[in-house]
């Protein structure tokens, strides 16, 4: 009984520490205050001013075409890569999927500052560009896509890749009809991985974005510095904005796993 206490409490304890922040931090949104510590009365100026700030919905936007083109990229070589490794040799598989985890163990700022030497400095393409920041982030996000996708294939029967090529089926169509489709979840999975780690990322992109654009984190970072205090309440909302729609997503996805178990389970037992 005792036992089971303390787990309950120090759950408790761990779901206070990693929400009530944000849940503060949400409650100030909603206010006319300054700054934290004291409420102030009821006021929505934050949400105005972060939707009808140029400068605030030009980085939102910016950051979210970044996030979604960058995780679209990265979730097609992660996928190929996964599906090479998987039907590679012993030895091949293994060189890939330890090649896959260095960038993962690999601190942020090394791989910023490593892409901005070989792009910028070796290859001379200019920031400007956006090569050098799409590419740092696909360099980010790749790797997650790709173990997020091997434990799909790890599941997958691997002779049914053999089998449609028995009966006729051209590599590529047997890879698009038989494979993908069994490990969509994976590449979902992955994708949606990828999206969250371009918008969160800070340090690979301050080393590689032009001059004059700015992702959430960067914004984020510069303006606490600044005295622009309108600005700073308005990324409260931002911040707000941001954890409720993950939320959504995460209730959403939960939901439906909930049903397509349920279906699973009604349509075995019939």
């Amino acid at each position: 009984m005792t036992a089971k206490i303390v787990k309950r409490a120090f759950l408790f304890l761990m779901l206070l520490f990693i929400y009530l922040p944000i849940l503060i931090l949400a409650v100030y949104s909603f206010t006319s205050a300054t700054q934290i510590g004291a409420i102030r009365g009821f006021s929505m100026k934050n949400y105005v001013t972060l939707f009808t700030t140029p400068e605030l919905t030009d980085m939102i936007k910016g950051t979210l075409f970044l996030a979604l083109g960058s995780a679209f990229i990265a979730t097609i070589l992660g996928t190929l890569g996964a599906i090479g490794a998987f039907y590679s040799g012993r030895k091949a598989s293994t060189l890939i999927t330890s090649l896959n985890q260095v960038p993962v163990v690999n601190a942020d700022v090394v791989t910023g500052f490593s892409i901005c030497i070989l792009l910028v400095v070796v290859l001379h393409i200019s920031k400007d560009t956006f090569i050098p920041l799409v590419a740092g982030h696909v360099t980010l996000c790749a790797p997650f896509v790709f173990l997020s996708v091997m434990p799909k294939i790890k599941q997958m029967d691997s002779s049914i890749y053999e089998a449609a090529l028995d009966l006729g089926a051209t590599p590529f169509k047997a890879l698009v009809e038989i494979v993908i489709p069994q490990i969509v979840p994976g590449i979902i999975s992955g994708f949606a991985l990828a999206v969250t780690l371009s918008l969160d990322d800070y340090f690979i992109a301050m080393y590689t974005k032009p001059a004059m654009f700015d992702t959430i984190s960067t914004y984020v970072v510069n303006a606490t510095k600044g005295s622009q205090t309108t600005i700073k309440t308005a990324l409260w909302a931002l911040s707000t904005v941001i954890f409720a729609v993950v939320v959504l997503i995460v209730v959403g996805m939960n939901v439906r796993a909930m049903r397509q178990e349920g279906a699973r389970h009604e349509h075995n037992h019939n």
